[in-house]
Parts: C-alpha cells; sequence; structure tokens
C-alpha cells in the first residue's frame, strides 16, 4: 500500500536540539530557521537569512502568556536580510528568546509575496489562539494574482508541517477535538457545573462552565495565580471561552478554587465513571488486546 506521506528534514546547525535548526522538505523551496535570541548574532554567514522573508519573535511574557510577533523583512543596504532586520528592529520587545525565519531557497518571493505571507501568518497564528500575538496593526495582504495565491496556499501548508514538526504549534486551534456524550467530562461542586475534556495538548475546560467564585483557605497559590492569570477569560462566573490546562488536576483546581484531584472529580456525563476508572479500563483493555 503506498504511503501518502511527506519527508522533512531538521539540520542541526549546532549539533545540539536547543541551537540553531534548518527545516525543509523534499522537493519543496520552502526554508525555515529556529534560531535561539542568544545566536542571533552567529548567523550572518547563514545566505538564506540575507534573503527576504517572514519572521516569528517567540517567547513568554511578563504576565506569563506565550507571546508572538509577526513581522517581515527584505534584502538591506548591508547585505543583509529578514534576521537582521527582525533583531535591530524589535530590540525593545525583551520578552522573545526564539526566533522562527521563514524564506525560500531560491530567494523567489518579492515584497508582494512576503507581505500576503506575513498577513496570512498572522491572522492564522490569532485564530489558532495558542500565541498572544503582540503586533498592534495588522500587516496588510498585499494585490496578488489568483495564480499566485495559489501557490502561497501550498508554500504555507507545507511551511506548516516543517514549523510544526519542529514542535511548535502556532496555528493548530487549541484542543479542537469534538465534545461528544461518551467522551465528555464534568465535575460539580456547591452547585456549579463544569465541563472538560482530554485533548493531545492537555485538559480542556469548556466555554459556558461554571466556577466556584470563593477560594478555600488552603487554596494553593497556583490556583490563585491561574484565577488571576484568566481573570478576562471569567464572566458572571462562567467562563467565556475554552481554557487549556496541562493535566485534569490542574484544570480541577482552576475550577474548585481549591486542592483536587483531577482523576477522581472528572466524571464522565452518560455513565458517571470517573477519569482515573476511565483511564485504568483502558490501560487494562490495551494489555488484553
Amino acid at each position: 500500500m503506498a504511503i501518502d506521506g511527506a519527508v522533512i528534514t531538521l539540520f542541526l546547525l549546532d549539533k545540539e536540539p536547543t541551537g540553531r535548526i534548518k527545516g525543509s522538505m523534499e522537493g519543496r523551496p520552502g526554508v525555515v530557521y529556529k534560531i535561539p535570541r542568544t545566536l542571533a548574532d552567529n548567523c550572518n554567514d547563514l545566505k538564506y537569512l540575507q534573503q527576504s522573508g517572514v519572521y516569528f519573535l517567540m517567547g513568554t511574557d511578563k504576565d506569563d502568556n506565550a507571546s508572538i510577533y509577526i513581522g517581515q523583512g527584505g534584502i538591506r543596504k548591508n547585505g543583509l536580510g529578514v534576521l537582521s532586520r527582525a533583531v535591530e528592529a524589535h530590540q525593545s520587545i525583551d520578552y522573545w528568546t526564539e526566533a522562527i525565519i521563514i524564506t525560500t531557497s531560491d530567494d523567489s518571493f518579492g515584497p508582494t509575496e512576503i507581505s500576503f505571507l506575513e498577513n496570512k501568518f498572522c491572522n492564522m497564528a490569532k485564530k489558532g489562539n495558542r500565541y498572544k500575538v503582540t503586533n498592534n496593526v495588522e500587516p496588510t495582504i498585499g494585490n496578488i494574482s489568483e495564480e499566485k495565491e495559489c501557490v502561497l496556499e501550498e508554500f504555507i501548508s507545507y511551511i506548516k508541517m516543517i514549523i510544526g514538526t519542529m514542535g511548535y504549534k502556532i496555528f493548530d486551534p487549541i484542543g479542537k477535538s469534538t465534545k461528544t456524550k461518551e467522551d465528555k467530562l464534568i465535575t460539580t461542586l456547591k452547585g456549579y457545573k463544569a465541563y472538560g475534556k482530554r485533548t493531545n495538548d492537555g485538559f480542556m475546560v469548556f466555554k459556558g462552565s461554571e466556577v466556584v467564585q470563593e477560594k478555600t483557605a488552603s487554596c494553593p497559590n497556583y490556583v490563585i495565580r491561574n484565577r488571576d492569570k484568566y481573570k478576562s477569560k471569567i464572566k458572571n462566573g462562567k467562563l467565556i471561552e475554552d481554557i487549556l490546562f496541562s493535566s485534569p488536576s490542574a484544570a480541577a483546581t482552576f475550577v474548585h478554587f481549591a486542592s483536587a484531584n483531577g482523576l477522581l472529580v472528572w466524571k464522565r456525563v452518560s455513565d458517571g465513571m470517573t477519569l482515573g476508572e476511565i483511564e485504568k479500563a483502558l490501560e487494562e483493555k490495551v494489555l488484553n488486546s
């Protein structure tokens, strides 16, 4: 049976996974670089970074929000290109720790194409809602032909794959899995009801869930910090959008405003089984198969 796959190459320029990485796809002109901020001044000899391209500056801001700035850069009078533009123009952005640079191996994109890509990536990142997009102004999309747009949309599709292979889910909406009756979970306390579900990214508490308003005397400090972090997502005691947590217990403590064991307090709506019982049954099924 033929496999409909893709070959992506990740080249570790510094022989370290935490160093500079070049990503590419077999038979495609797109090139993606991951550059740690501390190594940005070691890249002047990389020819592809002397071309035009789009850049992402990523990190965590002072409020512990995963943040991203998306911009573009062209070839400059000093012979440098997109990386130089990113570093020099945004020294005031103190949160960024890594840059993603997107360019081509044949320098085939001009200002119009780069503007289109900048606009599309910016809007895709906003839609994904994994990062706080810090652009003050939405990039101009430019005026391109239908034929060129088709080419660029294909370019975007495999650039997303390369970036995802590098470990970044910038454009994938958080926890967008079906909320079916069979796997939807509920936790209740003091008349409050919250609904959630495990996802590939962690544990999602759904929009509309009710959360306890008063913390317990023994409420852990990290729970209080989480409530403060997400206070803009709570209105009249209900979540106004989905929130992703690292684990069922982190989600449960947030909802209950107190210490809680997520494996015990989250229960399946359809039959009342706890999350711990559900997962134990799944483990036994795997072991006995």
